[in-house]
């Protein structure tokens, strides 16, 4: 069945002009009863009809659907593309170039949707960054206000209003230096340097170094038993450290008391090695899970329970794993535990 919308602009003229010129043939043809006569008058207007059908669908039609075309491609058109224009658009039926302006407009919207995505992501990032860098500049203005309004006279209060001083500076210089490693990271400017290391000996060396911090608490840190074979590994060994100590630091701050945390590396396909850091602390509620690598992101039942750390440290995470090639991935139930998973590339042979 002929459809207008599937018909070239030459299919449209043909058929208009034979519309038009069979009424005209059969009037002649009536009236005059000669058969020649109709032909020559069918021929004509079908001829003239045609001609002037298809200059008017050029002229006026088609040529606002190239300006469609070059508003659609922003371009200002060459010599070669005014060719492409001229002779190839035209021939396009009219349903072709409907879903060509479907697909531009889809394509526009999936492009504004990521600017508003961009532009929520930047205000919520500038927002966070304010909230971040004000808690310590704010203590610090107070606690050195205190001090030249007097309290440096009692030298037991200005040492510790020192000592907060200091803490809080720290923690800034701690908020820059993250923001500067991400920034390197994003960058590429960083070197990763694979070396091969056994990742139970790694993980051993990290629990070490946070077992004041779980000794509070009285957490437990171990390696799972079925883990316990030792396992080689491809990576940066200093920047898998700090993945590690950021991943077991948060297992430790927001495990419950007398809890545990276990570390498990897992042989996979032969070709990368996966380690998960578990906890069984306050969980992570389902809605959040995809944003925890975002930078500065926190949920609430987590930033107040962490009112010194800087909000970076899974985005680091992420950065330096990505620049290894590989990934990281949670999974967490609120009020039983989280486990942090990333995967590392295996010895080669």
């Amino acid at each position: 069945m002929f459809s207008f919308r599937n018909s070239s602009p030459r299919q449209i003229a043909l058929l208009t002009a034979f519309l038009l010129a069979i009424p005209e043939t059969l009037i002649l043809w009536l009236v005059e009863h000669k058969i020649g006569w109709a032909l020559i008058c069918f021929a004509t207007v079908f001829v003239m009809s045609y001609l002037l059908i298809s200059f008017m669908l050029d002229r006026f039609v088609y040529r606002q659907i190239k300006l469609i075309y070059k508003f659609i491609y922003k371009t200002k058109a060459t010599k070669r593309e005014e060719t492409y224009y001229k002779y190839l658009i035209p021939k396009k039926t009219i349903e072709e170039v409907g879903v060509d302006v479907e697909n531009w407009a889809a394509e526009n919207e999936m492009e504004l949707e990521l600017l508003r995505h961009n532009e929520q992501f930047r205000r919520e990032f500038l927002q966070n960054l304010s909230h971040e860098f004000k808690t310590p500049v704010f203590a610090i203005q107070g606690y050195v206000d205190t001090l030249l309004d007097g309290a440096m006279e009692d030298p037991a209060t200005a040492k510790r209003f020192l000592e907060r001083t200091a803490k809080n500076v720290h923690r800034l210089t701690h908020l820059l230096t993250d923001l500067d490693q991400i920034a390197k990271l994003e960058r590429g400017e960083i070197v990763v340097t694979k070396e091969p290391f056994v990742m139970q000996e790694l993980i051993q060396e990290v629990f070490e170094t946070k077992l004041t911090k779980a000794e509070k608490k009285q957490i437990s840190c171990r390696i799972k038993k079925e883990s316990e074979s030792p396992v080689l590994v491809f990576a940066d060994k200093e920047k898998i450290r700090q993945v590690l100590t950021n991943l077991i630091s948060n297992a430790i701050k927001y495990g419950k008391q007398g809890g545990e945390v276990v570390a498990s590396v897992y042989k996979t396909d032969g070709k990368r090695i996966l380690i998960e850091i578990t906890d069984d602390g306050v969980g992570i509620p389902e809605a959040e899970l995809p944003r925890v690598f975002e930078r500065f992101y926190r949920t609430e039942a987590g930033r107040s329970m962490d009112l010194t750390g800087s909000g970076l440290g899974l985005s680091i995470c992420k950065h330096i794993l990505e620049a290894h090639g590989q990934s990281i991935h949670v999974r967490s139930t609120e009020n039983i535990g989280t486990t942090f998973g990333f995967t590392l590339e295996s010895k080669p042979d």
